[in-house]
């Protein structure tokens, strides 16, 4: 029965109370050892730190270009506006509820695959030339925010 359910024997651990005295076995310097870095409070090193030799990451090779300038797009083709009912507006709050776009990135673009085949008003933060003329040739418009 589901009320009747608990761990398997073993699996659960009772947390370890450091600094609670002799008695707990985890008395006077807490689990750290006498002195030295990790003794300290704050003490340690940062991660990816080796004791001074060169950091694993420093010792592989760099590959290729990152731009920290990119934009990206999430896209939608126009064939997948569709689903939207005639002389409807479709931004970019419709298309995420339509499903369309799930993660928005740096905006939308709409890109022209497929064919429109109703009137509609689309807004977004960029079209393609095709996009465009799929649009307005199904008698719709296109604005971009």
């Amino acid at each position: 029965m589901l009320n009747e359910l608990k761990p398997v024997q073993g699996a659960r651990h009772a947390r370890k109370r450091i600094g609670r005295g002799i008695g707990s076995g985890n008395g006077k310097t807490a689990g750290k050892g006498n002195k030295g870095q990790n003794a300290r409070s704050g003490g340690g090193v940062r991660p990816g730190f080796e004791g001074g030799q060169l950091p694993l990451f420093q010792r592989l090779p760099k590959r290729g270009f990152h731009n920290v300038n990119r934009v990206e797009y999430s896209v939608v083709n126009v064939e997948d506006l569709n689903i939207f009912e005639e002389n409807a507006v479709v931004d970019i709050e419709a298309l995420k509820e339509a499903g369309l776009v799930k993660k928005l990135n740096d905006g939308v673009k709409i890109l022209g695959d497929g064919e429109l085949t109703k009137k509609l008003t689309v807004k977004a933060n960029k079209f393609s030339a095709k996009a465009k003329e799929v649009i307005e040739k199904a008698g719709g418009t296109v604005e971009v925010m």
